[in-house]
């Protein structure tokens, strides 16, 4: 069997993956914020996620999975080069709507996961908030300060990035000039431009909605300690694998290394994987711009969320990927096109060998989706195979494609078997009018009609 090689982004090279332990692949993705609708372009990473996930599990590997909330402490600064500075995206939302920062939270949580359904992405073991981590947050940046790694300054406790002689490894930091790429002046307490906050004293004579005690006084914690403390009380002090977009890989990965490995003098990560930005229109995705479009905005144009999936499936998670209304109707094309060719099919039985083999091995070559996707149309189009063998064998394609496939193949309801009958009636009496209307009717549900001199045959265009 084919060993599954990933992109590190730690070594900068394809790596074959050995887990710590081959019963249990440890594995933690940085989610959502959650002050807004989570739009497509994080979920092209969370898609990633997902394959990788379900790649894992292909191989026979079981997977402890992990995602974070971010519901606390993800600062404005972080759009302009700061982490450190600026309003709290949670307290802002809640200005700007009228809601506690709570209720925001839990709102577009909410919504999070509803879109996380309609892609139909693995659910992690759990979804970690951030706001029930706290008493691990504190307790992290405790060890930090009597390790020496820590120092207090006027609007909290900051990491020495001067004492990991290792800080930057993950992204070739070229520490000498990282204050010019900032948009804004770094804080002039800080000994190193660089250095991050751990926990951030409130401020003087304003009351936040989300503070906590600490032995530093009220306040609440940094951004990039969460991760940290989330994965170590879930998954161990070393992990397997890290998984998050690509912007993550310049600070926050960078930071969530310091402080984890200046804690526990362990590696935090062996295998560090990035997904590249989404593009919109050939540019960058922005809501400045306009274009940070959300699941409930493909619906709203027709879309089955599953098509921006496909979308996905269509470029490796590490490459560029373009996105405009014109690909994604593409996408939903083949998608509609390989339901309608699948779903009369002859029920599954033993598979065809050699495409599932060259399946797994394009799935193993660094997550190769455009290659696992051609090799699929393959065998839909071959006719070497019969109806029955090729779709045992692209039923088992779908647990890494995640195309829902297997809902093609649900019976008729109640109803539907009713409006079938109806138009058997129908035709037989030469009433083409209420046939006519009935097949559309039946199309409409997701069920066409195939009259043939051998009878009637039906099938699903769409999954329910």
């Amino acid at each position: 069997m084919t060993k599954i090689s990933l992109f590190n982004t730690l070594s900068r090279k394809i790596e074959v993956f050995q887990p710590l332990d081959p019963k249990q692949v440890t594995m933690y993705t940085c989610g959502p914020t959650v002050y807004g609708y989570v739009h497509i372009g994080n979920f092209r990473t969370y898609i990633s996620a997902d394959l990788l996930v379900r790649t894992l599990q292909y191989n026979g590997y079981p997977v402890k999975y992990i995602m974070n909330i971010t519901d606390v402490g993800h600062l404005t600064g972080d759009n302009l080069g700061d982490a450190d500075t600026g309003e709290d995206r949670l307290e802002k939302a809640s200005q700007k709507e009228g809601k506690t920062a709570w209720d925001i939270a839990q709102f577009y949580t909410e919504k999070f996961l509803a879109d996380y359904t309609r892609l139909n992405l693995v659910k992690p073991e759990k979804f970690t908030k951030a706001t029930d981590y706290i008493p691990e947050q504190i307790d992290l940046v405790k060890t930090l300060g009597e390790k020496g790694f820590t120092y207090t300054i006027d609007d909290g406790i900051y990491f020495d990035t001067s004492k990991f002689p290792d800080y930057g490894k993950l992204s070739f930091l070229d520490l000498k000039n990282l204050r010019s790429s900032n948009r804004i002046e770094p804080n002039p307490q800080k000994k190193n431009p660089w250095d991050f906050a751990l926990w951030k004293f409130s401020p003087v004579g304003e009351k936040r909605q989300m503070e906590w005690e600490s032995p530093w006084g009220v306040g609440f914690p940094g951004w990039h300690i969460e991760c940290s403390a989330m994965s170590m009380k879930n998954l161990g002090e070393t992990i397997d694998i890290h998984v998050g977009g690509e912007d993550l890989a310049a600070t926050h990965h960078p930071n969530e290394i310091a402080q984890s490995e200046a804690a526990t003098g362990k590696e935090f990560v062996h295998y560090w994987i990035h997904g590249a930005h989404l593009q919109v229109d050939g540019g960058r995705m922005g809501r400045s711009l306009g274009n940070t479009y959300t699941i409930s905005d493909l619906e709203e144009k027709g879309f089955d969320p599953l098509a921006l999936r496909y979308l996905y499936l269509t470029g490796r998670y590490r490459d560029k990927l373009n996105f405009t209304w014109e690909s994604l109707q593409a996408a939903q094309n083949a998608l509609d096109n390989l339901y309608s060719e699948i779903s009369s099919w002859d029920e599954p039985k033993i598979g065809c060998a050699e495409y599932e083999e060259k399946f797994l091995t394009a799935i193993n070559d660094d997550l190769n989706t455009p290659q696992a996707l051609s090799l699929l149309w393959d065998l839909v189009k071959t006719p070497a195979y019969p109806t029955s063998a090729k779709l045992a064998s692209i039923t088992k394609f779908d647990q890494v494609l995640g195309l829902d496939l297997p809902k093609l193949r649900v019976p008729l309801s109640e109803r539907e078997q009713k409006l079938l009958d109806e138009r058997e009636v129908a035709r037989a009496n030469k009433d083409f009018a209420r046939s006519d209307n009935l097949r559309q009717e039946l199309a409409e549900l997701g069920i066409e009609i195939m009259d043939s001199q051998s009878g009637l045959r039906w099938k699903r265009t769409k999954p329910i």
